[in-house]
């Protein structure tokens, strides 16, 4: 079978080399081409290379952490912490933000109670960034809610991350405020997950912990901390303020 398996993997990378060369030669104007010759070299370079691992992904995922992140395309977890397939279950969503438990639902809450229950992750992750649009839009919006926009009905999630920037940061400059506000919101929605009652039981119980990161592109710093639930006691969650522990920085 370990035989079989040796001739298949090497016939399959030779197709896969064959390809790779009729495609550098073709009069490439197809934008998709480009992403073609990286799933060729992946398939080639990973896959093939790692053939055993990924026929065992095929049949199982067991991931550690579950990671929320930012849709902006300049934000790609898997490329920056050099996440692997099999290593995380993610979600993406504007600003990064996880709405509390009470409120309808949605695909991020969907995607927190398969991982949470079903994968019985270890660890949650809320990653953050500079430039955010999504919390330039919430500060930059109306107090009033329009209910005319998807962006604005979705990023009021952050709201009270808006008011702690307005207040503590209203001396400084409006990107610094939005600088403070990504940070805040981070911590908002850590101190949302535990509004969901299985993930404030697991990390009750100390099978779950949370943590927040924040990723600065423009000068490639990345800031991980993690949530203190001791820290916390009785505090209520909806004042949006939480205690943290062990923060690092890696530049």
């Amino acid at each position: 079978r370990a035989s079989r398996m040796a001739t298949e993997v090497t016939k399959q990378a030779e197709n896969t080399k064959e390809q790779m060369r009729e495609e550098e030669t073709s009069n490439g104007s197809n934008p998709f081409s480009e992403m073609k010759q990286r799933f060729l070299h992946f398939k080639r370079d990973k896959y093939l290379a790692n053939i055993e691992h990924f026929q065992s992904l095929a049949q199982n995922q067991a991931p550690k952490f579950m990671v929320i992140a930012c849709v902006d395309s300049r934000v790609c977890p898997s490329s920056i912490l050099g996440l692997q397939p099999g290593e995380a279950f993610m979600v993406r969503n504007v600003a990064n933000l996880v709405p509390p438990f009470e409120s309808g639902p949605s695909e991020t809450k969907a995607a927190l109670e398969f991982s949470v229950n079903t994968l019985q992750v270890e660890n949650i992750l809320i990653i953050g960034h500079s430039c955010c649009a999504g919390i330039e839009a919430l500060m930059s919006m109306p107090d009033e809610e329009d209910s005319r926009s998807f962006i604005r009905s979705w990023v009021i999630v952050g709201k009270n991350a808006k008011l702690s920037a307005k207040s503590v940061a209203s001396n400084l400059s409006f990107d610094l405020q939005c600088r403070h506000c990504e940070k805040e919101s981070i911590n908002g929605s850590l101190m949302n997950l535990l509004t969901y009652p299985w993930i404030k039981e697991r990390v009750a119980k100390g099978q779950l912990s949370l943590h927040g990161g924040y990723y600065d592109f423009t000068n490639c710093t990345f800031e991980k901390w993690t949530l203190d639930y001791e820290g916390i006691g009785s505090k209520d969650v909806n004042d949006n303020s939480c205690s943290i522990k062990d923060r690092e920085y890696w530049q």
